[in-house]
């Protein structure tokens, strides 16, 4: 044990001492005259250690970075204060997303802000939000369960198709009366009314179905017909998203129509020959890994195929989710991969990159307050009062229906993904895309009230009943 003692250093000596001497010997050679000179560096390097940090700091690795770390700390604290208040996270991570964009840290702090986003940097951001999405409407389309829209498909399929129906009805509407004043210069007629029409009708079936669970509504008859609304809702309004979503990017009629068509033959190759397929290969293979990576594969050739048909790819994601077969215990095994790294780290930073495109300043008007309220005006009253007012058609209960209608109102994160699609489409300026943003905020806040007042109401009324009896 001695000797090793001795040993040890006697061996990291020799060596050093030799690595030192030819080094030393080393820098007095000269390269050979023939030899081509490397390339001159971009930049010479700082002088002094403090300018080599902050040159490092500027690095587009460390500021992709910093920007994660900073979004994901704010999000948190946001996300914490909405649930203090008993609103769902994603309403304070949407909040956190708008502070930290030009509407309150460029307000009050521009170069802060222009130090911390740099123009240059968006790309980065964009592409990671991007994956982030995909993930997350993968997750969203392996949520929804096709058995239970079929047990209540008569009831629900009608409640969601005339909460899509009625708001697109009076978004085209609205866009009607709005064209000529809020529409970029360059976009038709059809395609900002299609869009406007499809913005007002989007339900956020994830945060309801939180909304569902975090009230204790999972597995009573009005929490099971909101989810089974929203889940028909969701692919609905999907499908009807793709369709618009190709007529905005063919331009002509024609190229629209084999857009369309292409998108067909898709949709019917992914539920007819790759879902019995998927659900024989994972039947048959043994290992996890194997079937996460054959889930992987799945997914990222169906988005790549919605990109190049150009009904973008976040369709082809939705439905690579629902495609996932349940037999093989592969969802579970997937959301739990996928879940934590979307929701926790890559949303925030969709919600981040959202709220640098978000200028609420901009709204400096009388004028655009009041196509705010109008936008306001029709998204809840098509969305809520539509959906209650069908629920109430089918035979539910007026306290029922006016709970479906809230729930169904509800937008969230899914409405800011057709507004960020919209905005890379350039149909929505840079003041509506912020007015719709606030409309998305709005209407998800306003879910949990509502259902309290509906409750505190027919309590109330239920109260009063009971009194009366008594006496």
């Amino acid at each position: 044990m001695k000797k090793s003692y001795l040993l040890y250093p006697l061996i990291i000596g020799v060596f050093a001492a030799l690595i030192w001497l030819i080094i030393a010997q080393g820098q007095q050679l000269q390269p050979a005259r023939n030899v081509t000179a490397a390339a001159p560096a971009a930049t010479a390097a700082p002088a002094g250690l403090l300018p080599e940090l902050l040159s490092h700091a500027q690095h587009p690795l460390s500021l992709l970075l910093l920007q994660i770390i900073v979004i994901l700390c704010v999000s948190r604290l946001f996300g914490f204060a909405a649930r203090k208040i008993k609103q769902p996270a994603v309403v304070g991570e949407i909040i956190a997303g708008i502070a930290l964009g030009p509407s309150l840290l460029g307000l009050f702090w521009p170069a802060g802000m222009e130090g911390l986003f740099p123009a240059r940097s968006m790309s980065s951001l964009q592409f990671l939000s991007q994956i982030g999405l995909a993930f997350f409407m993968f997750i969203v389309g392996m949520e929804l369960e096709i058995s239970k829209i079929r047990q209540k498909a008569h009831d629900a399929v009608m409640i969601s198709h005339a909460s899509i129906i009625i708001p697109f009805f009076l978004g085209v509407c609205l866009a009607y009366f709005t064209y000529t004043q809020y529409a970029p210069a360059s976009v038709n007629f059809l395609s900002f009314a299609l869009f406007m029409g499809i913005a007002m009708s989007i339900t956020a079936f994830p945060v309801l179905a939180r909304i569902v669970q975090e009230r204790g509504l999972t597995g009573t008859p009005l929490g099971t017909m909101a989810i089974t609304c929203a889940a028909a809702d969701d692919i609905t309004a999907w499908c009807i998203l793709a369709i618009v979503v190709a007529i905005v990017k063919a331009g002509g009629l024609l190229t629209a129509l084999v857009t369309i068509l292409l998108a067909l033959v898709f949709v019917l190759g992914m539920l007819l020959v790759v879902r019995p397929w998927l659900q024989r290969r994972m039947t048959r293979l043994s290992g996890t890994k194997t079937k996460v990576a054959l889930g992987f594969f799945v997914l990222l050739i169906a988005g790549y195929l919605a990109e190049v048909i150009g009904i973008h790819l976040l369709f082809g994601a939705f439905l690579a989710g629902v495609i996932m077969p349940a037999e093989a215990n592969i969802k579970k095994v997937l959301t739990d991969k996928l879940e934590d790294v979307s929701v926790v780290i890559l949303l925030p930073i969709f919600f981040a990159f959202t709220g640098l495109r978000t200028q609420i300043g901009l709204l400096n008007d009388a004028h655009l307050w009041t196509m705010f309220a109008a936008i306001m005006l029709v998204a809840v009253g098509g969305k809520f009062g539509g959906s209650a007012l069908t629920a109430r058609l089918v035979g539910q209960p007026w306290q029922e229906a006016l709970s479906i209608g809230a729930l169904m109102n509800t937008r969230g994160l899914m409405e800011l993904v057709v507004l960020n699609i919209g905005y890379e489409l350039g149909i929505l300026t840079p003041q509506v895309f912020a007015m719709m943003v606030l409309m998305a905020l709005a209407t998800t806040f306003m879910t949990g009230p509502l259902l309290d007042a509906i409750n505190h109401w027919y309590g109330l009324k239920k109260q009063k009943a009971l009194s009366h009896k008594a006496l």
